[in-house]
Parts: structure tokens; C-alpha cells; sequence
């Protein structure tokens, strides 16, 4: 990975016979808010800024998160903490403004339990949210949580960390609970059976307080995300208000119920528990719920949810279908692939509606490989798109693949196009609602290249050809 140095982080323009080619990026300023669904496209958010016009702007989310970016994780125990200054400056080589904040809630990481993506080693996972004070030792042979009182190194981070976030530009989706572990992958081939409940707070042999997550002995533990226990429930609603009194005064705050867990009762139950204490507090924030849990993205459409993150297993892989609107959708690839995608995913879902967002390796503490080179063009080019984003006044632009041949084009129809070739080759867009002349631009998802061409007139269908081979965009607008 390039290196660049602290702070300097600035926008480079190569202008070279009409070329124009992105490099670095802006220093943004401090992520303002709190966010809101946008009143009229709800298909994003707004943090209240307006523009020359009077309407509200909307807010394009798009970046990549990794697992280790809240509860460290490795082979040693302690595990090595995360470096989060360098992974802020990473994000914003790159002009990403939103991440998700991992939690954890087991303190291992069996990650053999991925296959091929795994480490052939445990994780160990800190630090965790409640205090460690025994008396009796945990299964992992340390003192016992006492699960009525929070450890506070926990969320001394939580809001460090968010803080520091926000101060770049950066959104954040504070994750509370973690459901992938239990969910699907206590029992799986490769990893040790149980190895997720063993090293569970929630685990008897793990608390003081008597608590079981295994109330029925069947050894699925999906009790613990759901509404089966008044006592877990109780403790869970504890928590969720000390999350909520650690960032509620920051701007740049989302909540996120839990990653692939939850049965629908309890993941509705968590969003109205953080909006009804939120109600009482300064800042509301917008509450989101993701796929492959207990719901589906049909279920998670009608929620209390301001956000989802609609599923792979429900047809949302490439190309996604286009977004009707009624929440915000942040579409990761984490609920997709895993670890995949590519940088024409990035566009096609783009314009279609989603805000499209990443599960990167990283510094490979997690899974896959440190770095992973074959990303680098959907990394760049999540950046391009929130820079057509705030080019464009997104808060009009709605998906109308019936306007253009490959049917990706997002757009306001006779003011502004954006619509993406990805094969190249000849493109058809149907400007009939647009009269006078329009600019044209092409830009090169490849090597970050624009070329602007000629002025179009609308009125009709219009036939539009790349100057460069392979993917293209096309940018069309009123000239400035």
C-alpha cells in the first residue's frame, strides 16, 4: 500500500488536453448532522445542509469497514490494538465518508470457520463491553464478567473513536450487538463446535449473574437475540442506553442492531428501545438493520428501521435491483459475498439507488489477505462516485434504467444523466424530457480519467459513444 504522509492528504488535478484524473482527495470537514432520511428521496440521507436553491442537499454514504476497527482481534492474547489514526487516513486517501464500527460479542474468533477465507488460528477479542471482575474464573480461564457493570476502557474507545471519525468527515454505524458468531457460525465445519457460545458473556460459566443464553439446551443459543428472557433482555436494554449516552451528542452517529442475527421481534424491540431513549436526549440518529439474520429484506422494508441492508439471499447481488426509496439502503458487500465485489458492483448499484459500501480485508487481521490488490479499483471507485454524487444534485437524481440501454442510469430527468456502460461500446439515452443543450463528460473507472466532450442537444434519443475502450461513465448536465 502507498504510504502518505499524516495530514497531507490534498486534491491533486492533472489537466492534460482536456483530461482531467483524480488523485487523493479532498480534506473534508468535520461530518455534520445528525443524518435524516431525505424528505423527498429517501433514498439517502440529509444532515440539514441546503443548497443555493433552498432544498436540502442529500448525503451519499460509501466506504469500507473492517472487523477490527472497535474490538482488537489476533493470535496473541492480548491481541495487538488496531492502529485506528492510520486506518481514518486510509479512508480518506480514498474520499470515503462512512464506515461500520465492529463490535464483538464473544471474546474469541474461530475463524477457521470461513473455509478458504480463514486463518488457521483463534482470534482472541478485546476489549469487550462489560467489566471483568469475577469472583471465578471464565471458561478462558480469566475472572468472570459481571454483566451489571460496563467496562469503561470499552466505551472510552466507542466514543474516541467516533469522535475522532467525525472530525474527517467520516459517518459512522456504532454496531451494538453481533450475530454472525452465534448465528451461523457456532457449529460449523472447521471450527471448533460451540466455540462462540463458549467464550459468550452470556454463557454460564462465563457471568456471576446467572445468566444462560441456552435456555431450551438445544446448543443454538439463538435465544440470546431474541425475545426469550426478561433478564437478558433487561441487561441488553442497559447497554443499549449506556451505547446511547457514550455518542449521542456526536453528528456523525448511525446505529446498526446487529450483523446476521436477530429473529424479527428483537431486532424491531432494539431500534424502538434506542429511538424511545433517544427521544429523551438532544440528537436523534438514524437506526439500521442488515441481512442474513432472522429477517429477511422484505420484513426489514416495514421495520422502525431508518436504514437496511438488504441481502444477497433476496436478489440484492450484481446487479442489485434498482431501490425503491422507502429507507435508506446500504448495500455491502459483506452480505453479498463476503469478501468480493468489484469496482462495476460499486457503479451499477450506485445507480440504481443503494449506497454501496465494503467489507475489506485490510490489514488482514481478520480474513483475507493484507492490502488485497485486486480491490484497489472498487476502493477508488466508491470515491468516484461520491465525488459525482456531490457534483450532481443527488437529492433529485432517482434510478430510470428505462432511459438509457444498460439500464443504469440514475437521473432527473431533462437536467441531469448518469449512466454507466459496462461493456463500453455505443450507449442509448433517451433525453426527450430535456430541451437545449446539455454537457457531455466521460469518465474512466479504470485509470480516474475524465474527457469532456462535446455539448448534446435533447428532445430525443440520443446515441453516445466512449472515447477510451472498456467500462464507461457518462455525465450528462446543464454546461456550467
Amino acid at each position: 500500500m502507498r504510504s502518505i504522509p499524516a495530514g497531507l492528504v490534498a486534491a491533486v488535478l492533472s489537466l492534460t488536453a482536456g483530461h482531467v484524473t483524480w488523485a487523493g482527495t479532498d480534506r473534508p470537514a468535520q461530518a455534520s448532522g445528525p443524518l435524516r432520511a431525505h424528505p423527498t428521496n429517501p433514498r439517502y440521507f440529509t444532515d440539514g445542509t441546503r443548497s443555493p436553491d433552498g432544498s436540502l442537499k442529500a448525503v451519499y454514504l460509501t466506504g469500507a469497514h473492517t472487523w477490527n476497527s472497535l474490538v482488537d482481534m489476533g493470535p496473541s492474547d492480548p491481541p495487538a490494538e488496531f492502529d485506528f489514526p492510520a486506518y481514518l487516513e486510509f479512508l480518506q486517501r480514498y474520499d470515503h465518508n462512512f464506515i461500520r464500527l465492529w463490535t464483538w460479542d464473544s471474546t474469541t474468533w474461530d475463524s477457521r470457520a470461513n473455509g478458504k477465507l480463514g486463518k488457521d488460528f483463534v482470534h482472541h477479542c478485546a476489549p469487550l463491553p462489560w467489566a471483568r471482575t469475577g469472583p471465578g474464573n471464565a471458561l478462558d480461564g480469566k475472572p468472570k464478567f459481571d454483566l451489571t457493570r460496563f467496562n469503561p476502557g470499552y466505551f472510552d474507545r466507542l466514543r474516541a473513536r467516533v469522535r475522532a471519525a467525525g472530525d474527517r468527515g467520516i459517518y459512522v454505524s456504532v454496531m451494538l450487538f453481533e450475530g454472525w458468531g452465534l448465528s451461523h457460525a457456532n457449529r460449523r465445519v472447521k471450527a471448533a463446535d460451540g466455540w462462540a457460545y463458549r467464550s459468550h458473556p452470556f454463557h454460564p460459566d462465563n457471568n456471576i449473574n446467572g445468566i444462560t443464553g441456552d435456555l431450551n439446551g438445544d446448543g443454538n443459543v439463538l435465544e440470546i437475540h431474541a425475545l426469550a428472557s426478561d433478564a437478558i433482555n433487561t441487561l441488553q436494554a442497559a447497554y443499549i442506553r449506556k451505547v446511547v449516552d457514550t455518542v449521542n451528542d456526536l453528528d456523525n452517529v448511525l446505529y446498526e442492531v446487529i450483523n446476521e442475527g436477530g429473529n424479527k421481534e428483537w431486532n424491531w424491540w432494539v431500534v424502538q428501545t434506542i429511538k424511545d431513549y433517544e427521544r429523551t436526549k438532544p440528537r436523534q440518529h438514524p437506526v439500521g438493520l442488515t441481512a442474513h439474520g432472522g429477517e429477511r429484506t422484505a420484513t426489514m422494508q416495514v421495520s422502525p428501521a431508518d436504514w437496511i441492508s438488504p441481502g444477497g439471499n433476496d436478489g440484492y447481488r450484481d446487479p442489485a435491483p434498482a431501490w425503491d426509496g422507502r429507507k435508506v439502503s446500504l448495500l455491502d458487500t459483506d452480505h453479498i459475498w463476503g469478501l468480493g465485489g468489484n469496482h462495476g458492483w460499486v457503479w451499477r448499484s450506485f445507480l440504481r439507488g443503494h449506497n454501496p459500501i465494503f467489507m475489506d480485508s485490510y490489514d488482514g487481521s481478520g480474513l483475507g489477505e493484507r492490502f488485497d490488490e485486486k480491490f484497489e479499483p472498487l476502493r477508488r471507485n466508491m470515491g468516484y462516485t461520491r465525488r459525482y454524487a456531490r457534483k450532481m444534485n443527488l437529492a433529485a437524481m432517482t434510478p430510470h434504467g428505462e432511459l438509457a440501454s444498460t439500464e443504469f442510469c440514475l437521473a432527473d430527468p431533462g437536467k441531469e444523466y448518469l449512466v454507466y456502460l459496462p461493456n463500453g461500446g455505443a450507449e442509448t439515452v433517451d433525453l426527450s424530457a430535456a430541451s437545449g443543450s446539455l454537457a457531455v463528460e466521460w469518465f474512466n473507472p479504470r485509470s480516474g480519467e475524465v474527457t469532456r466532450g462535446q455539448n448534446t442537444s435533447g428532445g430525443q434519443k440520443r446515441s453516445f459513444q466512449p472515447p477510451f475502450d472498456g467500462d464507461a461513465v457518462l455525465c450528462l448536465g446543464r454546461p456550467s
